[in-house]
């Protein structure tokens, strides 16, 4: 079994579509072993985001991840990386195949409703990041 995480952005929050994301995910055999609501700080999008500081999106990005509250979650199953990601789609919502969620939903390649963890070592750092193992349910 893998484990991603997944971030339900703050344009996904206030658009109500955090039942349909989830929806997704269990019609596809994601299971989700954690989940928690909160609204980061500037610091902390930061640190989340440090591997892109310096890059001419880094505060656009970060100033939008803490304009509200994000739904964070750990997933887990068979390829759950893999599988995640295509129900996401593309970064850019205009690149993503027809049916995923930054297609059908998201406004702006920052404005894309959801994030996910692109490789094992990845998801490993950003679980970490938002959950300690007592908080994730298997």
């Amino acid at each position: 079994m893998e484990r991603t995480l997944s971030l339900i952005k703050p344009d996904g929050v206030k658009k109500h579509l955090i039942g349909e994301v989830i929806r997704r995910f269990e019609q596809n055999g994601i299971t989700i072993v954690a989940m928690k609501m909160i609204h980061m700080t500037r610091k902390q999008a930061e640190g989340f985001y440090a591997v892109h500081k310096g890059k001419p999106f880094f505060d656009s990005l970060t100033e939008f991840m803490t304009s509200g509250p994000i739904v964070a979650l750990v997933l887990e199953g068979e390829d759950v990386i893999a599988t995640n990601r295509k129900l996401m789609g593309a970064t850019n919502f205009k690149d993503a195949e027809e049916g995923t969620i930054r297609r059908e939903f998201a406004t702006t390649i920052e404005q894309n409703v959801v994030h996910g963890s692109d490789a094992p070592e990845t998801a490993a750092f950003e679980i970490n990041y938002f959950f300690n193992s007592f908080e994730i349910i298997s």
